[in-house]
């Protein structure tokens, strides 16, 4: 094997290293941002999580508000059978 031989298969050889070197890398790279990137189905699901949220608040508000007519509604059917017994009490 003469010394020309010699030097173009090393040069081959670093030359092919260096391209499956720099192919493993992009394909790292690739994998890593196809990681971080939320896919579309995981960004529907976020969406809908918070509009849940927001429904469910509404709903514990509806639920816990002293205002509402079936609040006062309550209220006024209690004091309604308060004073029926009150009047009870005295006849």
């Amino acid at each position: 094997m003469s010394w020309a031989t010699a030097v173009v298969l090393i040069v081959l050889i670093m030359a092919v290293s260096g391209v499956l070197g720099r192919r493993k890398r992009a394909q790292k790279e690739i994998d890593r941002r196809a990681q971080e990137l939320p896919s579309q189905r995981e960004q529907e699901l976020e969406s809908e999580v918070t509009e849940l949220r927001e429904r469910i608040q509404v709903l514990e508000r509806i639920a816990t508000d002293t205002n509402s007519s079936e609040a006062v509604e309550a209220r006024r059917i209690a004091a309604e059978i308060e004073s029926l017994k009150e009047e009870n009490k005295q006849a």
